[in-house]
């Protein structure tokens, strides 16, 4: 059973080629690279690239009143949820040997960068996703990138969410920048945060002397589905996602042909007057797909094989159906679990892996704003236990410098017995 084909997007080598000029000049030249490439990719250079308290305001001001509520019911429900995944991470101590004492401890990364991406629509969700779990996690600073030609109302949500500070700069030059410092923007230690093909190997590029979160692709749903499954409803949920992008990946699994073949006609039927049927239409044509399985578990076998970024589960029992499963970013179990409620406003984080990399990693959660750091203390008990076998560990490796390190607190404390 081989997996569906990747959505196809720009030429790798091209799009690498000139990411790597764009960090090549922003490491050199800072600000000045920064306002070339804005000019370059933007169209306009910003007087200035930090927003201004007075511009936030604006922005702020500039939220109609059910913008403003929603928006901040959002943050709410993000913010419960990461508290609450917060309190799941706790220190460590343990005696694992009479003197030998381990423990861990949860250090919040002290500062984050957060990619807001401007994209066709003002997605206010964005920088909820990103700002208000490092915020949770008590990361001393969370400063945010976002294009200059992004909505004011990105500005607002920067602000509502927690950002310390937020600068008018996109693209791989605002990777470049955060990774790198500039006279204007601080150096970062982790940047978190979607964007398109150039933010992404951007991304790439920078990791290592920064960290990052992940490298999310275009994005993905699926569906899983039994005779109980709605066409309509799952026609819905599935062309919902596929107008964020043309190259979105789209696919129902199914173990009844007479639901496929609705789902089918049913998608055809809602793209006649999807007002963005322009985007929602390539995506299914070009990375759509249904397939017919011949049992509960060879769907679930396939779908472990896509690891899609989004899951839905539509059958009879589908709690039973979703312990069963392995491979996925977010899974939403039930047909009144839907997609767009994670997308928006419901709590868990919609910054999610794709292209298969469900199968090794979650999405972005308040625990990607930490490190658990570990640490170890001895006392005499603890040595005389270690200290024997690491000096033969050394000695069997050839490493005399070790094996002395290992012995010299034993030889100190045998003497002092003697």
């Amino acid at each position: 059973m081989k997996a569906p084909k990747q959505a196809e997007g720009p030429d790798g080598r091209a799009v690498e080629a000139t990411v790597r000029q764009v960090l090549d000049a922003v490491r050199a030249d800072g600000d000045a690279a920064l306002r070339t490439y804005s000019a370059t990719f933007d169209g306009m250079v910003p007087e200035r690239f930090e927003v201004s308290e007075a511009e936030r305001a604006e922005a702020l001001a500039g939220l109609d009143r059910e913008t403003r509520s929603d928006t901040e019911f959002a943050i709410e429900r993000v913010r419960a949820f990461a508290e609450a995944q917060l309190a799941t991470l706790l220190p460590l101590e343990v005696e694992a040997l009479p003197g030998l004492h381990l423990g861990h401890r949860i250090i919040p990364i002290r500062r984050i960068g957060a990619y807001v991406p401007g994209g066709r629509y003002p997605l206010l969700s964005a920088p909820i996703m990103t700002i208000v779990p490092a915020k949770v996690a008590g990361c001393a600073e969370v400063i945010a990138c976002l294009p200059p030609t992004a909505h004011p109302a990105m500005i607002a949500g920067c602000h509502l969410s927690g950002a310390d500070r937020i600068f008018r700069v996109g693209g791989a030059q605002a990777i470049a920048a955060m990774a790198f410092g500039t006279e204007t923007i601080p150096a970062v230690d982790k940047i978190v945060g979607p964007g398109n093909a150039y933010v992404n190997e951007a991304k790439r590029q920078v990791f290592g002397p920064v960290g990052i979160d992940q490298l999310a692709g275009p994005s993905e749903i699926y569906v899983l589905a039994d005779e109980t499954g709605d066409p309509a409803m799952i026609a819905t949920d599935l062309l919902a996602q596929a107008e964020h992008d043309v190259r979105t990946r789209v696919g129902l699994v199914t173990t009844s042909r007479e639901l496929a073949e609705a789902v089918l006609a049913e998608v055809g039927r809602q793209l006649a007057d999807l007002p963005t049927a322009a985007v929602a239409g390539p995506a299914w044509r070009d990375n759509g797909e249904i397939a017919v399985a011949a049992s509960e578990e060879a769907m679930i076998a396939y779908s472990d094989i896509v690891a899609a970024e989004h899951l839905q589960v539509h059958t009879a029992d589908p709690h039973a159906t979703a312990k069963k499963l392995s491979n996925y970013g977010s899974l939403f179990i039930g047909p009144l679990a839907s997609v767009v409620y994670s997308d928006k406003c419901c709590g868990t984080n919609h910054t999610l892996p794709t292209m298969g990399a469900g199968r090794y990693t979650g999405g972005l959660w308040v625990g990607s704003y930490v490190k658990v750091a570990t640490h170890q203390w001895l006392d005499e008990r603890g040595v005389m236990a270690v200290a024997p076998p690491a000096c033969r560990q050394s000695r069997s490796e050839g490493l005399e410098g070790h094996r002395r390190a290992a012995a010299l607190r034993l030889d100190m404390i045998e003497g002092t017995a003697g």
